[in-house]
């Protein structure tokens, strides 16, 4: 895991003014603010809720390059986080709760206090979407799980189910094998979306199965989760599937909500250019808060990293 011994707080620095501040401290996060270092510009990296990002909560990132073994998220988090520190980036275990960009220096308060920075990196991520049906919001915690590498580990020998058919819902299936007797997935289609390899793998594996053109309408229990209520899309007959735990993998939605009405977006995503340019000179984004498209680990670096070089630039340019 991250060590959390690394971070600071800003409690003590109230209305501190940054060259490059950067929200977010996942792959595009961490990677700007290690571009922003060797550029000698003391980046300051605002954690967010979520140390590492998305890719931290996963067990095993394979197609990370360098890694010919694959690497974990959470270690692949950390290597990234002290790789910018070494160059002089500061991350701080903190939260933009609200944002000014209508003049420069551009105003961020925190759950802590107060900056201003010259620049500004949004790498802010996206978070779990939900069903949305009765029982969800009842029974989460109790059941229902939004990350097989956090609450596995709580369902040995129990039966669970994996909603969705992408990428992310095979991988964390295969994941909760190591646990669980048997990992049901429920796909609304007749075929999967993830890749190749994993639909091999999933295929192959004695402990999962699939139930297909069929969703969850319901998540019954009192206490904990007893069962899931289905529905299959084609004839419309519902069932109850007996289940000791319910596993959500259904996409996500971009954290944004803090910039809209301040940058340009498109279906929820900050529109950038291809220099990672907001709609706000001064204001680049990077990552899953503002890829529609790709939404991979080497991605979000990728544009981290061009977010960086950029803001590097447009200071240098200010300062001719």
């Amino acid at each position: 895991m991250f060590n959390l011994g690394n971070l600071s707080t800003p409690s003590s620095n109230p209305g501190k003014h940054v060259k490059v501040l950067i929200l977010g401290s996942g792959p595009a996060g961490l990677a700007a603010a290690l571009y922003a270092a060797r550029a000698e510009l003391n980046p300051v990296v605002l954690t967010g809720l979520e140390l590492g990002g998305q890719a931290a909560l996963t067990y095993t990132i394979e197609n990370y390059p360098g890694f010919p073994e694959g690497v974990g998220g959470a270690e692949l988090g950390e290597l990234f986080q002290k790789q910018a520190e070494r160059f002089g980036a500061r991350v701080e275990f903190d939260s933009a709760n609200a944002v000014d960009l209508s003049q420069r220096p551009f105003r961020v308060t925190t759950d802590n206090g107060e900056y201003t920075a010259a620049t500004l990196i949004v790498a802010t991520g996206a978070r779990p979407n939900h069903l949305e049906i009765p029982g969800e919001a009842e029974l989460t915690g109790k059941g229902v799980s939004y990350c097989a590498t956090c609450d596995g580990w709580f369902f040995k020998d129990k039966k669970v189910v994996v909603v969705g058919g992408g990428d992310s819902a095979l991988e964390e299936g295969l994941f909760l094998t190591r646990y669980a007797s048997s990992v049901t997935v429920i796909h609304r289609r007749d075929s999967l979306r993830a890749g190749t390899l994993l639909q091999k793998r999933a295929q192959e594996n004695p402990k999962v199965n699939f139930i297909w053109d069929t969703v969850v309408t319901e998540i019954v229990g009192a206490e904990k989760v007893e069962a899931v209520r289905l529905k299959n899309v084609k004839t419309g007959e519902e069932t109850n599937f007996p289940t000791d735990g319910i596993f959500i993998f259904i996409g996500h939605t971009p954290n944004t909500q803090l910039f809209e009405g301040q940058l340009t977006m498109e279906k929820g995503y900050i529109k950038v250019d291809d220099k990672m340019q907001t709609s706000v000179p001064g204001v680049y984004a990077a990552g899953e808060a503002a890829d529609l498209t790709f939404r991979q680990v080497v991605t979000s670096a990728g544009m981290g990293a061009a977010a960086a070089i950029m803001a590097t630039r447009f200071l240098e340019h200010e300062n001719k």
